[in-house]
């Protein structure tokens, strides 16, 4: 019984009369909004917003293009296999060895004390390789090196050194091509993503605010001319305070937007993209550099023994 009469309380704190004039305007703006869009409503009769509110929204509108379809591209770099595709062949292939070092493990653990064959204690799964393009390039030429190099006893072969030096020089660009990844994540795509989800969200909720005022005023300019004698008081005070709402809607929206208009943020957010990929490719290209020149003197010395023995 306390339960119900406390249930009953909190409907009376309900103020039914707000409520019903919400759906009531709720509903007259949706009607409002359907016959503008079948052509039923005159064009003189639709309120003219101000000119300022118009060019505002069309520079919002492209702003939020602007953040979406660019965000479509960068989002990439919260993925780091984005420049490489086989690597879902090598998820795989480091998936099934680590499911046969769990089972061969949870065996040798298991059957001990038991007359059942106990597996030979298994060797640590390999490490996960970090699946990027830099990466794979430097874990290629390190293993066709060492398996160059394992076949000259006593000496050394000159394309197994040379690919060690390439892979000495990617090692230090997939490190670089880690950073790149982290800054601009940390540095554009969340703050970015932020931007758009906060104060672009925040002014396209006011412009939506501005839409539903301008249908209930123009709704209420409807009601006013149909209305009869008894009722044209009451839809001219409607239709008064209709405008009064749209004016300070209005005004709210303008100045939103404007401020994310002005807001230096993504201005801020591009120039720390563009700055990590200089970076990267900066170290990418210095690294690069030093070890082609020293590949070269190799490539000139085999050149020339391979010229010289031709000639005899």
């Amino acid at each position: 019984m306390d339960g119900w009469n406390k249930l009953q309380s909190s409907f009376g704190n309900i103020n039914f009369s707000q409520a019903g004039t919400k759906l009531s305007k709720g509903f007259t703006s949706s009607v409002q909004a359907t016959k503008e869009r079948l052509g039923q409503v005159a064009p003189d009769e639709i309120t003219e917003l101000p000119q300022e509110y118009k060019d505002l929204e069309a520079r919002v509108d492209a702003l939020r293009a602007a953040h979406i379809s660019f965000l479509k591209i960068t989002k990439v770099y919260e993925s780091e296999s984005y420049d490489y595709p086989t690597q879902i062949q090598e998820s795989i292939s480091e998936l099934s060895s680590s499911i046969g070092y769990n089972i061969t493990s949870f065996a040798a653990t298991n059957l001990k004390g038991t007359n059942l064959p106990v597996p030979a204690a298994p060797s640590a799964p390999p490490p996960t390789s970090h699946k990027t393009f830099p990466h794979a390039l430097l874990r290629s030429a390190a293993a066709a090196s060492n398996a160059l190099q394992a076949t000259v006893a006593g000496g050394e072969d000159r394309l197994g050194k040379a690919l060690a030096l390439y892979a000495s020089g990617w090692e230090k660009v997939a490190l670089a091509r880690l950073e790149q990844d982290a800054g601009i994540q940390d540095n554009f795509l969340h703050p970015w993503q932020t931007t758009l989800n906060t104060s672009i969200a925040v002014a396209m909720k006011a412009r939506q605010a501005v839409r539903v005022s301008r249908l209930e005023l123009d709704a209420a300019k409807q009601t006013l001319k149909n209305a009869g004698p008894q009722r044209q008081e009451h839809a001219r005070l409607e239709v008064e305070n209709a405008e009064d709402d749209l004016v300070q809607k209005t005004e709210v929206a303008i100045t939103l937007m404007k401020t994310v208009l002005e807001n230096p943020e993504p201005l801020k957010n591009l120039n720390e993209l563009a700055k990590a990929q200089l970076m990267y490719f900066s170290i990418a290209a210095e690294s690069l550099s030093t070890i082609q020149g020293e590949i070269e003197e190799l490539s000139v010395a085999a050149e020339g023994e391979y010229r010289k023995s031709r000639d005899h």
